[in-house]
């Protein structure tokens, strides 16, 4: 740490930044947010951009738990203050971040990662989120599941920056909540984007948690009857040698559905007695079995071999008036841990150029990168931006066809795929 300090001070001496140090495969990545410095060194072959994005994201979660403001006072009374002591016992939400952050295309490209629903259901229980008029200090009501959201009421004076909404997710999906034997917890949290120099109070309760023999289940696609995973997390049967991933540990994790209700202020009582109502009306008029069972049989998610589009693998497709992206599950030969990074990256590396984030000169509308196992093609318009995997025999003009067919199901199935005119207050 004493050389990176000396390097970054050289450069900031001069009135510079160091960016990155490339070294042969390795890349060693700079963040500069003062009074922190942060580092990462990676050799997987991500764009600069990525590992930037990734540090962003760590300095955020920091910020959820120890304020802007708080950081600077304490830095500027002690140069030499050991950040570990306020950052004791957020180890889980840390890691929790960076396993999420190495597959979530969602964070990647600065959108929400809403979950596939019946438009007439979501709709539903959207309603019955609305809060009360006693609750005066009420910002946020979120409703998540499988780390998407379900459905998001706020206020009508301002929406909530989709980096705030990761930075929630993660904390409620993290180890130290998910697990947790209460019935609900009640944490202080800052949202960066919100107000990086005060905390807000987040309820946190699970309305239905997944069975012991529904955390494991096994999907079959249209066309084979090989197990996949609804959310980009390695599967696990019985046969796996008892091997479990930490991205299959968070399939598991991530399927409760859980309600999360931002405060501005202290009224603990009055919130918990809210959601209590809120779960009772969506017992009894059926919305949160049909949502639970939706959840836990996989039908929230679909797969690129349903949209019979010849030659299509996997795409990624965001609104860009919704700030929101779909995507469906990977699938073979995507359905490894490793081909969904070597993909990952290589729409990270599409995504890098179309928007010149490394440096480039120059925004592009079109991106493609042919490999000898797929060709993957990056497009952007006023509307939406696309990114497509397809087979790299497939020449120029069914790329292109390809891509237009995707468009038109996604605009088809919006309803479903999309949070649309979420209910305020």
């Amino acid at each position: 740490m004493g050389i990176v300090q000396a390097l970054l001070s050289v450069f900031l001496d001069d009135g510079d930044k160091l960016r990155c140090i490339n070294a042969g495969r390795l890349r060693i990545t700079f963040l500069l947010r003062s009074p922190l410095y942060y580092v990462c060194a990676s050799s997987w072959g991500e764009p600069e951009s990525v590992t930037r994005s990734h540090l962003e994201y760590l300095h955020l979660q920091i910020l959820s738990i120890v304020t802007a403001s708080q950081l600077r006072r304490i830095f500027e009374r002690r140069t030499n203050f050991d950040l570990r002591r306020l950052l004791d016992g957020s180890e889980p939400f840390l890691f929790s971040l960076l396993g999420r952050m190495e597959l979530d295309l969602a964070m990647a490209t600065s959108s929400l990662n809403c979950l596939q629903l019946d438009q007439s259901l979501r709709v539903r229980i959207a309603e019955a989120l609305v809060p009360t008029s006693k609750m005066k200090d009420t910002l946020y009501i979120i409703l998540v599941a499988r780390g998407q959201v379900i459905t998001l009421v706020r206020p009508k004076k301002h929406s909530i920056h989709p980096a705030d909404i990761h930075i929630l997710v993660n904390t409620v999906y993290s180890p130290s909540i998910v697990n947790s034997p209460a019935s609900a917890s009640w944490i202080p949290v800052c949202l960066p984007k919100f107000n990086p120099a005060g905390f807000v109070n987040a309820y946190i309760t699970f309305l239905h948690r997944p069975d012991a023999d529904q955390k494991y289940y096994q999907r079959t696609t249209p066309e084979n009857n090989e197990s996949a995973d609804t959310t980009g997390a390695s599967h696990v049967a019985e046969n796996s040698q008892g091997a479990t991933s930490r991205h299959t540990t968070r399939l598991v994790e991530d399927s409760g559905i859980g309600l999360v209700c931002i405060s501005g202020g202290g009224e603990f009582e009055t919130v918990r007695a809210w959601c209590d109502i809120v779960t009772q009306k969506l017992n009894d008029d059926g919305s949160l079995d049909a949502l639970a069972r939706a959840v836990d049989s996989g039908k929230t998610s679909y797969f690129a071999s349903q949209l019979g589009i010849p030659g299509l693998r996997h795409f990624v497709y965001k609104s860009r008036s919704h700030v929101q992206i779909t995507l469906p599950a990977f699938e073979e030969p995507y359905d490894t841990l490793d081909a969904k990074r070597r993909i990952v990256t290589l729409y990270q590396t599409v995504h890098d150029a179309i928007h010149a984030k490394s440096g480039q000169t120059g925004n592009l509308k079109l991106q493609c990168i042919r490999t000898e196992k797929e060709i993957v093609m990056g497009w952007i318009t006023q509307p939406f931006e696309l990114y497509v995997v397809l087979s790299p025999r497939l020449p120029k003009a069914a790329v292109i066809n390809a891509a237009n067919a995707v468009t038109r199901w996604v605009k088809k199935e919006e309803g479903q795929l999309f949070l649309r005119d979420a209910p305020v207050f």
